[in-house]
């Protein structure tokens, strides 16, 4: 299949444009990560806590974050998720204990009610243990000897609805009608309140296993350019891999540029979507530069900037099929893939639309110049020596 019969496109009359176009967003990646925003770093790098808060409605995050301000949390992030009634709140605590799990969850408690009744407990945000040592207390069925067995499993029975069949939060008591016994429904509602919200997971991750993954991303990134550009070279020659590296890291730059232009965290996710970039930026480099290498043996007496220009448009209709079919596909899995994949599916798209561009308009434009720099170095002997041999048969002939 093909989009277009022989094209005859001046990619490389247009490479100051393409340099140009680069360099924009190069330089507001590296001002980005220099003096505004820097490398936004998920909990996977930096360590910390997320707390997952669900609501009986979509939440307000504006009133979410001044309930946060007013009880001394401030290095925090909010952030929706694919649910509407969900919030995903990152907090910089880094410890790893169980007493940290539940502090952060007791702060996102306390912060987040409101309005709770005096003398009355948030069901929403207790335990099953609280509940059934309220009920054990109350003895709402006037249970004998085996009413603590009793009141535990009443109390694991409603936790358990609440968790797993309404998600964590209660919207009224109503709803515990057909758990619990009417009279043990009637004692929870005068010991408890429904709060509209329940904080349903917490996950900590330490400093120290964030500062490891930080530097294993950094070499598994840093190993596979290196390894790109040994293949390269015995394949190729010496500059091909150079001028692949190079586009790698061109897209690689303008990638997590993006991710600091818009301020996204950058979890393990994301590392590996940029793996996963390059080698996919290194495939579409590798079938210009092969077709280059065919050519080079057909049209020996041509301009290495025509012979180039001709591998690029011989292999548009390629590149055009595969990357569309291959951004169509990253594309729906931005749009639907959820929150989860949302930063590795980010990744992806920008990293397919610059990989995609740099083969043509990074890579090859490096061979070119690199050959003509070379050309250079070789002409200047040659015309010295030519002056010299002038000026000596000058001299010959005035003798």
């Amino acid at each position: 299949m093909e989009f277009f019969h022989e094209p005859k496109i001046d990619f490389l009359g247009k490479k100051w444009y393409f340099i140009a176009f680069s360099l924009l967003f190069s330089i507001a990646g590296v001002l980005s990560m220099l003096f505004w925003h820097g490398i936004p770093q998920g909990i996977d790098f930096r360590g910390g806590t997320l707390v997952y808060v669900r609501y009986t409605h979509p939440p307000n995050v504006n009133q979410v974050r001044s309930q946060l301000d007013r009880i001394g949390l401030h290095n925090f992030r909010i952030q929706p998720l694919l649910n509407s009634n969900d919030l995903l709140i990152d907090l910089s605590l880094r410890e790893t204990s169980e007493q940290e799990l539940d502090r952060g969850k007791t702060q996102i408690t306390n912060a987040l009610q409101t309005s709770a009744p005096a003398g009355k407990q948030d069901l929403n945000n207790s335990s099953s243990l609280a509940l059934a040592s309220y009920l054990l207390q109350k003895d709402p069925l006037h249970l004998g000897t085996d009413a603590r067995a009793r009141y535990t499993a009443i109390a694991q029975a409603i936790a358990d609805y609440r968790d797993k069949s309404k998600g964590g939060v209660l919207a009224s008591f109503d709803e515990l009608r057909g758990v619990a016994d009417p009279a043990v429904v009637a004692a929870i509602e005068d010991g408890f309140y429904l709060s509209d919200f329940g904080v349903y997971q917490v996950e900590i991750v330490g400093p120290q296993v964030g500062s490891q993954l930080k530097k294993q991303a950094a070499l598994a990134t840093l190993y596979s350019l290196a390894g790109m550009l040994v293949y390269l070279a015995f394949r190729f020659e010496w500059i091909y891999g150079v001028a692949a590296v190079i586009t790698v890291f061109h897209d690689t730059l303008i990638t997590v540029g993006a991710f600091s232009l818009t301020n996204k965290p950058i979890s393990l996710t994301v590392i590996a979507a940029i793996l996963t970039l390059i080698g996919y930026s290194n495939n579409d480099t590798i079938v210009v530069f092969d077709r280059i290498r065919e050519n080079l043996k057909l049209m020996r007496r041509e301009r290495l900037a025509d012979i180039v220009n001709r591998s690029i448009n011989q292999t548009l209709s390629r590149t055009i099929l595969t990357a569309g079919l291959t951004f169509l596909t990253v594309l729906a899995l931005f749009l639907f893939g959820g929150e989860v994949l949302h930063g590795f599916s980010f990744a992806l798209v920008i990293g397919i639309l610059i990989g995609t561009y740099s083969s043509i308009a990074i890579a090859a434009p490096i061979l070119v110049a690199y050959q003509d720099w070379r050309s250079g170095r070789r002409q200047a002997p040659a015309v010295v020596s030519a002056g010299t041999a002038a000026r000596r048969e000058k001299a010959k002939a005035k003798a």
